[in-house]
């Protein structure tokens, strides 16, 4: 036996292909099976593995830590990348590569092996989690090593080598896109759908109904958090109730699913720098994420709020680009979680064709004054106070109004009417 090496094993073609591959090179190979929510049958590809030539198999169930220690604490910080995207694969694969560094150690494997292709974001997020958790690790990347790459030119190749290596390859009809499912979501891009301008069609879609096709009912929905992490959802008209993590993230996938809920189609950038296309249903996590940030609104300071919007961009690049174990990474999350103390309430969600909408909210922990903020009473706010509020925020705004009075030759970008600033006229000297 060659030097141990723990392979991402999934049973499909390219793993299978590179298991046998690795082992022609000499490599003893655990593989190494991640169970986060997708559908499979993993006795079927333990099976496959075995058959293959794997020394041992690992299928780890990693559902309930998945929700706990990643989905969780995403949504608690609003991770949201490029505005839309709620990043369910990216989450996934730190979780994965940190089980697959723990099989490697207890194995006292050497090398740790993938299947992501060389162009893709998952190259990264796997391997920047396997040097932050084990820095003397040593990554086998076949996508990325030019004896492969020679022999495997495409899926045809890929599929000669199988057959000539009694590898099973399914016979169903291959789809003309590329997908990856788990427990948060499911996407959709690669192939027929790299063309932007492609309307998706129904059968694309697995986890959500077209919000055309949803039932002409709403579903009423309670959802209740504790230091914003989600502790309960009831339905307010069958009475269901769900409280472990685990339940609650599917019972939301599917009333979700069933309402047309998630469904975004966007061009996204790439941490490589590629432009791609991604087709994404995240049913469960839209509800949580849309109910979560409702809360906020009642139960978070104002400055606090402000201070953690400035921060929920970087923390979902970070999430995106594959550092969840990084420096930058233990701060961000240390000081979202800060910001989540008492955030501590319930959300009634209406769920009707696609849209989730909060129709109402209540904390104990709730920062709101109704007499205070009511524009009908008079007392405990003292409007004329107002006055003075305004005159103070004002001295600045003069005083820079004062200075550019006086420098009147100067370039004022302000003062330019909107077709000026686009055609590029200045009025009087630029300094």
């Amino acid at each position: 036996m060659g030097k141990k090496i723990v392979l991402a094993y999934s049973g499909g073609l390219d793993t299978s292909v590179i298991l046998k591959w690795l082992i022609e090179k000499g490599y003893g190979v655990i593989a190494y099976v991640a169970n986060v929510g997708q559908e499979e049958d993993f006795n079927e590809i333990k099976e496959k593995a075995i058959k293959t030539g794997a020394l041992k198999v690992y299928v780890e169930d990693l559902r309930k830590q998945f929700v706990t220690d990643f989905i969780f604490p995403a949504l608690m910080g609003n991770a949201i990348y490029e505005g839309r995207y709620l990043l369910g694969t990216a989450l996934a694969r730190p979780i994965i590569s940190q089980k697959q560094i723990e099989i490697a150690e207890k194995e006292k494997a050497e090398y740790v092996s993938h299947g992501a292709t060389g162009k893709g974001n998952d190259q990264v997020r796997f391997e920047l989690a396997y040097y932050a958790l084990n820095p003397k690790i040593k990554v086998i990347s076949p996508w990325k090593n030019s004896e492969f790459l020679m022999k495997f030119k495409g899926r045809s190749d890929l599929i000669k080598f199988a057959k000539e290596n009694g590898i099973s390859v399914k016979a169903t009809k291959e789809k003309p896109f590329s997908e990856d499912e788990n427990l948060m979501h499911i996407s959709h891009e690669a192939g027929i759908l790299e063309n932007p301008l492609l309307n998706p069609q129904e059968y694309i879609f697995t986890k959500s109904v077209s919000p055309k096709d949803a039932p002409d009912k709403e579903t009423v929905l309670d959802v209740h958090f504790k230091d914003g992490i989600p502790v309960k959802v009831v339905n307010k008209e069958t009475g269901v109730v769900k409280e472990k993590p685990l339940d609650i993230l599917l019972y939301l996938n599917k009333i979700g699913g069933e309402n047309g809920v998630g469904r975004v189609d966007m061009v996204e950038n790439r941490f490589i720098g590629i432009k791609s296309r991604g087709i994404y249903e995240t049913p469960g996590a839209t509800i949580l994420w849309i109910a979560h940030r409702d809360l906020e609104g009642i139960a978070m300071d104002k400055e606090v709020m402000h201070l953690r919007d400035m921060l929920t961009p970087k923390f979902s690049e970070l999430i995106y680009n594959g550092l969840w174990f990084s420096p930058e990474m233990d701060f961000i999350i240390a000081a979202i979680q800060k910001s989540q103390e008492e955030i501590t309430g319930r959300v009634t969600l209406s769920i009707y064709k696609g849209n989730v909408i909060p129709v109402g909210r209540e904390s104990p922990t709730s920062l709101y004054n109704e007499e205070l903020s009511s524009m009908d009473l008079v007392g405990g706010f003292n409007a004329q106070d107002a006055e003075g509020f305004i005159n103070i925020n004002a001295v600045r705004l003069k005083a820079h109004a004062v200075v550019l009075k006086k420098k009147k030759d100067t370039y004022a970008w302000r003062h330019f009417t909107l077709k000026e600033r686009l055609y590029g006229k200045t009025l009087g000297k630029e300094s």
